[in-house]
């Protein structure tokens, strides 16, 4: 049994007391949920407001949708780099679930169009940014476009080094680059590495700089939408508009996901879970965030969002069990009732596992039903199964951190996979999307959720570390790979790990972007955002921080 005496809110040893005032603060940077009653307390003091915003909101927000909806239908033929400007905005501010039917007429006009280097566009800002808008949206679209940028001696011509706005939009598009598709590996490397030169010069205006550096840091494609959005408008008509459905899109959206936060943390206090597991994480912001983060397209999944925050809570829960309590005989035991799947085998267990134990299996038989219910089938064995699975690989990272004998890295990372937690939440999206009563079938995802919680598993990896005070001791892959490969730097070994997540990017990407994809937009969207997700939840700052993390919680609930 763990005896750590670590802070039960953020698991580092330290003393973690803090006045009201700074509750908030504090929440954020160790990854907690603050009190609910600060929730309320933000509404009291801004009910006034909020009320006369609902009252002007409700009046406007669909005249504003309308008034945008004829901006895309109303976008002159003379000047398609617009209509793209006006696309590309409206996706950056995560929006585009309102105007489908209108972006895809324009695209599909777009791809139809055949005349000069593609489609009628020359300059390499705009044959970049068409590239990426039809790839993104499932159009089969070559590289070799950016061929007809490269000189006879096949490289990319120097002139561009001074187009730093096409350069910018090509190392955007190079991240939706699929496996062997060497000419964006090319276009990566060589946008990059002058962007990168051209800040290291300290010769540009500080904005274009700091613009740069995040654009490198994080693309837009691999980046939650609203985060990217402050540095894409121009100079266009539109562009009041737009602003302003933004501003009351995100007031709607923000009234929305605190209501589903409130009935999560409920949820969650009614279970007293945290009264058997005192040092287990108490997280329902943080564990609410991953949902509102994977299904922010659509608002309106707020039945989905809130079922899955609450299997996404059993995972952290589980995974804490096996940290932070469990001896070795009592995680067996633990496993072999997860896969019995049986409410006699609570007897069997310790009894701070019998509540977690109930409490998974009455939850996860409430989904099922939910489920039963909306869409007419049940998927309870399927939902089991993927417990299961994660517990048999728990277990079996238990044994080999706790005899000290690691396994290779290809082993530990096949297994890692399937411990992420992945498959568990991908399993019940899958069937809370109404997606396992027709031709489309479970075992259809598992490239897809393969790649996504390799990703997971590995930026995990990266960050553990920091993240649970673990200093490594607890197992990764940089630590098996470094005992394959005798010698080998922890810095060599990150560089490693870095690549082996861009290249699961690639596969991700022709999952998600390919023509012949029978999975539906919603998950595959879905899926997308999740992988998205991962970077904001351990890209760590030199203060061990998640600033990313930090900025999209307040910007989404709160600010």
């Amino acid at each position: 049994m763990n005896t750590s005496t670590k802070c039960p809110n953020c698991r580092v040893s330290h003393v973690c007391e803090a006045s009201n005032s700074q509750k908030w603060s504090i929440a954020i940077e160790h990854n907690i949920a603050f009190d609910p009653s600060r929730l309320d307390q933000y509404h009291h003091l801004n009910e006034k407001s909020t009320l006369h915003l609902d009252k002007l909101y409700s009046a406007g927000y669909e005249q504003k949708i309308e008034d945008v909806k004829h901006l895309l239908q109303s976008m002159p033929e003379n000047d398609p780099t617009e209509s793209l400007a006006l696309v590309d905005a409206i996706q950056k501010l995560g929006m585009n679930s309102h105007f489908q039917e209108q972006i895809e007429n324009i695209l599909q006009q777009f791809y139809k169009t055949t005349s000069g280097y593609i489609y009628g566009f020359y300059t390499l800002h705009d044959v970049s940014l068409l590239f990426r808008l039809l790839r993104q949206n499932g159009y089969c679209i070559s590289p070799d476009v950016f061929n007809n940028f490269k000189g006879k001696d096949g490289k990319f011509r120097g002139k561009l080094r001074q187009d730093t706005r096409g350069l910018m939009e090509l190392y955007e598009a190079t991240q939706l680059s699929f496996e062997g598709e060497y000419v964006l590996d090319e276009a990566a490397n060589f946008s990059s590495k002058i962007l990168q030169e051209c800040v290291a010069a300290g010769h540009m205006d500080p904005n274009w700089s700091k613009i740069i550096t995040n654009k490198l840091r994080h693309p837009y494609h691999k980046t939650i939408a609203r985060l990217t959005e402050k540095d894409f408008f121009q100079d266009f008509q539109w562009e009041k508009t737009l602003r302003e459905l933004a501003v009351m899109d995100l007031h709607k959206g923000r009234s929305i996901c605190q209501a589903e936060l409130r009935q999560i943390s409920a949820w969650w206090n009614e279970l007293s879970l945290s009264d058997s597991l005192k040092f287990a994480r108490n997280q329902p912001l943080k564990w609410y965030t991953w949902s509102m983060a994977i299904l922010m397209d659509d608002i309106n999944m707020s039945e989905q969002r809130v079922e899955l925050t609450k299997s996404i809570s059993f995972i952290y829960l589980i995974d804490d069990i096996f940290d932070l309590y469990g001896t070795q005989d009592e995680l067996t035991v633990f496993t072999e009732a997860i896969n019995k799947w049986d409410y006699a085998a609570i007897d069997t267990l310790p009894d701070y596992m019998k509540m977690c134990y109930r409490a998974l299996l009455d939850t996860t038989h409430e989904i099922a039903h939910k489920i039963h219910e909306k869409h007419g089938y049940n998927p309870i064995d399927s939902l089991r199964t993927t417990w299961a699975n994660m517990c048999d690989a728990f277990l079996l990272e238990a044994k080999w951190f706790g005899s000290g004998n690691l396994p290779t890295a290809d082993l530990y990372l096949e297994n890692g996979e399937v411990s992420s937690g992945v498959h568990v939440v991908l399993v019940h999206l899958f069937f809370l999307l109404g997606l396992g009563g027709g031709a489309i079938h479970l075992k259809d995802t598992s490239k897809l959720i393969s790649s996504v919680a390799t990703i997971l598993r590995l930026w995990d990896d990266l960050g553990s570390a920091k993240d649970e005070n673990q200093d490594g001791k607890d197992g990764s892959y940089i630590e098996c790979y470094r005992k394959d490969n005798k010698g080998l730097s922890i810095m060599e070994a990150r560089e490693h790990v870095l690549d082996m997540i861009e290249n699961e990017w690639k596969i991700l990407n022709e999952e998600c972007f390919c023509v012949n994809q029978s999975l539906t937009l919603s998950f595959k969207r879905a899926s997308l955002n999740f992988a998205r997700t991962v970077s904001m939840m351990y890209n760590y700052d030199n203060n061990q921080q998640l600033p990313m993390l930090e900025e999209y919680v307040k910007f989404m609930l709160f600010d």
